[in-house]
């Protein structure tokens, strides 16, 4: 398949997207940037949100994870809808009572500003680690199959695209995302769906015919009854329950666009029928990585798991257009993710760092300080993922999982704390409650999986394992992580608590 032609229709999505932009952005001012007037249909909303739940990491790293982990993932997504359920119908009625434009401003009115700063720091840091590990992970993509083809190199690729998408969010802001994210989830879906059917037909057989192949390989094993593993459905199903909670509930950038919704109701309704979709679409994203891998051992293909459906899709084997499906579909899954990533960031940044929504500047003032923060955190993306192309990683989305355990879990104890107690706190200490829990919770899992940080860090920690293998016994940490982190943030801030008046919230 022909660079050239690749990169004409990246060009043209990208033509699309600013046509979106400019028509959804006109008239736009800070509220309509921060939560779109509160006047989003609730629709749009839920079905532009898969988009950004996916992004292009769910896209190449859950099927490339399926020949080492079968189908253990979707026992993450079985949690998942009971997290969606507990933002539902505990988060959302809190969030439109308070009528808020960031969840922050919630720990301010039940803790204080430390509260409220350290929820916003760990959200700015999980959310910009997490943002920028999915687009590293789909540029270099871009850039094997297309951009080092023409010579272009990754930096330029890189700054490229983040100029791009910092052009059609500039203005709107969350007015813009709702549809450009409704246009990109139409865009991901369709590709998956075109790419499972044509691997099929191109292996000879039917559904049917393919289930039945993952089926004999074991890629179809769903639950993991093994309590030592890291992947053991009990793990995986409460982790994938709190991960949601955390990770959609109480991250800025998913509830913006759910508090833009018009009323408690249609957020609510969005959130659940948002949940439903996504099991089934995970669900065909972990067929899409059973046929893959048989497809390659058919076709006697040898790659890196994250590299895996972009070789096939863009092999000689098939006509251009899957080839062009594919990138369509690929950066679809992309930018949903990082557009909002950065306008969320910006967001937060605004109000609960500067509080600008308490400046007495102008609405021009206020807006060009905006535009500062937005223009920054670009500059910042544009660095972390040259930091991300210096390390080289694969098979992100254990990496993204892992460090949204670790960040999300003070969050995670601030919000049920501050929900489930009536207790006060000593202010002073709140920030070194949530720097020491999430600090035990890594070290904890470091015992507990030695092995994955050895690769990870590329050292060797020899005692490290000999004090594993003596505590644990070959018990592995999986995606309970997050919850153990919020339990000892939640510990921590029992500690901290003093006799007083609770905040109203």
């Amino acid at each position: 398949m022909s660079p050239l032609i690749l990169f004409s229709f990246v060009i043209g999505y990208f033509v699309l997207l600013l046509a979106v932009a400019y028509f959804t952005s006109r008239g736009s001012d800070n509220e309509s940037f921060f939560i779109g007037n509160r006047n989003s249909n609730w629709m749009l909303v839920a079905f532009g949100m898969i988009g950004t739940s996916l992004s292009g990491v769910t896209f190449v790293s859950v099927p490339g994870g399926v020949a080492t982990g079968n189908f253990y993932y979707f026992q993450i997504v079985l949690g998942y809808l009971l997290g969606y359920a507990v933002i539902a119908f505990v988060l959302i009625p809190l969030y439109y009572k308070m009528n808020l434009t960031s969840i922050y401003t919630y720990l301010e009115k039940r803790f204080g500003v430390s509260a409220h700063k350290a929820g916003a720091f760990f959200f700015i840091l999980s959310r910009t680690v997490g943002a920028n590990a999915r687009l590293y992970l789909v540029i270099s993509i871009l850039q094997l199959f297309i951009f080092d083809k023409l010579g272009i190199p990754f930096w330029a690729t890189t700054l490229v695209i983040l100029a791009l998408i910092l052009l059609y969010t500039f203005e709107g802001g969350v007015k813009t995302i709702i549809y450009t994210d409704t246009l990109q989830t139409t865009g991901m879906l369709l590709g998956l769906v075109v790419c499972i059917i044509v691997i099929v037909k191109a292996m000879g057989t039917d559904f049917g015919g393919a289930f039945s192949l993952m089926n004999e390989k074991g890629y179809t094993k769903i639950f993991n009854t093994d309590v030592k593993a890291g992947s053991f459905f009990l793990k995986h199903i409460i982790g994938g329950m709190f991960i949601a909670i955390a990770m959609t509930g109480l991250d800025q950038e998913m509830m913006q666009k759910n508090i833009s919704v018009k009323n408690i109701k249609d957020s609510q309704k969005n959130i659940m029928t948002f949940s439903a979709v996504l099991v089934v679409v995970n669900l065909l994203f972990l067929f899409l990585g059973g046929i893959l891998y048989l497809y390659a051992a058919q076709n006697n293909i040898t790659t890196a798991p994250d590299d895996l459906f972009p070789t096939i899709a863009l092999s000689n084997t098939f006509s251009g257009v899957i080839g062009i499906i594919f990138i369509i579909a690929l950066i679809s899954a992309l930018f949903p993710s990082v557009d909002g990533a950065i306008t969320s960031l910006t967001s937060c940044f605004c109000i609960d760092i500067l509080g600008l929504n308490k400046s007495n500047g102008t609405e021009k003032e206020k807006k060009a300080t905006r535009l500062k923060v937005h223009f920054s955190f670009a500059i910042l993306f544009f660095v972390m993922v040259l930091i991300f192309k210096a390390i080289n990683d694969k098979l992100i989305i254990d990496f993204i999982l892992k460090f949204a355990g670790i960040t999300y879990g003070p969050l995670l104890g601030l919000f049920s704390f501050g929900i489930l107690t009536k207790k006060v706190l000593k202010e002073k200490y709140i920030w070194a409650v949530c720097i020491i829990a999430p600090l035990l919770a890594l070290c904890l899992d470091m015992l507990s999986s030695p092995d994955w940080y050895e690769k990870k860090l590329h050292i060797s920690l020899p005692t490290l394992k000999n004090i594993s293998a003596s505590i644990f016994d070959g018990y592995k940490i999986g995606n309970e992580l997050i919850l153990i982190n919020g339990i000892f943030t939640f510990v921590g801030l029992l500690i901290i608590t003093q006799k007083g008046k609770v905040h109203t919230a």
